[in-house]
């Protein structure tokens, strides 16, 4: 095994840092990093923004729930999906681009950017021995995010990492078996054996929290998501996003 393997495999979500700050010189590693994520027709649909500033950071914690790591770290980022310089292309190359920008596709394109980017980032700062945390709850208020951000249209925070030197180490977090997510030729859709899998994977969840709570929590995987699915948040996303420019055919 490699150490890139190794890296990635030994990830685990950190939710406490030093008090230490990354230095610039860490900041530009990991954002070069990003940028050498692969990108959907060279069209590069993102923006990364680092929040340095101890106010900006603190409201931004109060908005996903009075998260501390997201206050309290080295350096945070958001990762937007950005068509904002496309839309000024537009204009530089006097052509209508309107459609394009405003399609369901490039939506996907600038998400899909995003998160690529944003997976080469938390790899970067990993194998510098570093910590990371993504941050989807930015998405709880997002109109407030831009507001504290000064985001335009055609852009869209996606979600944040917390970023520094790990004070914790949890234990790994047990992942799907493989045989439930890698599918060969097809999609398996063989429902008996999926709830075989599920139940067995449900001991193993329900095995980890024991050992981690030391018995104040023993849930499973499957009602864990039927909780959380059965109550649903952030319903006002479609408008939001349209509100952007995104997604509007």
């Amino acid at each position: 095994m490699n150490p890139v393997i190794e890296t990635i495999m030994n990830h685990r979500s950190i939710r406490k840092f030093e008090e230490k700050l990354l230095t610039d010189e860490q900041i530009r590693t990991i954002v070069e990093c990003a940028q050498a994520a692969s990108t959907s027709s060279f069209i590069q649909a993102y923006s990364i923004i680092g929040v340095k500033d101890p106010n900006k950071k603190q409201r931004l914690a109060e908005i996903v729930g009075n998260q501390a790591y997201v206050a309290e770290n080295g350096h945070f980022f958001v990762f937007c999906g950005d068509l904002h310089r496309h839309q000024v292309i537009s204009e530089i190359e006097e052509k209508d681009l309107s459609t394009s920008l405003e399609s369901t596709e490039k939506f996907m394109v600038a998400t899909i950017d995003a998160a690529l980017a944003a997976q080469n980032a938390v790899l970067a700062a990993e194998s510098m021995g570093l910590g990371a945390c993504y941050i989807g709850g930015l998405r709880n208020n997002l109109e407030e995010v831009c507001q504290i951000l000064n985001i335009p249209t055609f852009v869209i925070p996606l979600f944040g990492i917390a970023v520094g030197y790990p004070a914790q180490m949890p234990d790994k977090k047990p992942r799907l078996p493989f045989e439930h997510v890698y599918h060969e030729e097809g999609y398996q859709q063989d429902k008996d054996l999926y709830k075989q899998e599920l139940a067995t994977y449900n001991q193993t969840i329900s095995d980890y929290y024991t050992q981690r709570t030391k018995g104040k929590r023993t849930d499973t995987w499957t009602g864990q998501m039927a909780n959380m699915l059965e109550n649903p948040k952030r319903m006002y996303m479609k408008d939001f996003v349209k509100k952007q420019g995104f997604n509007q055919q």
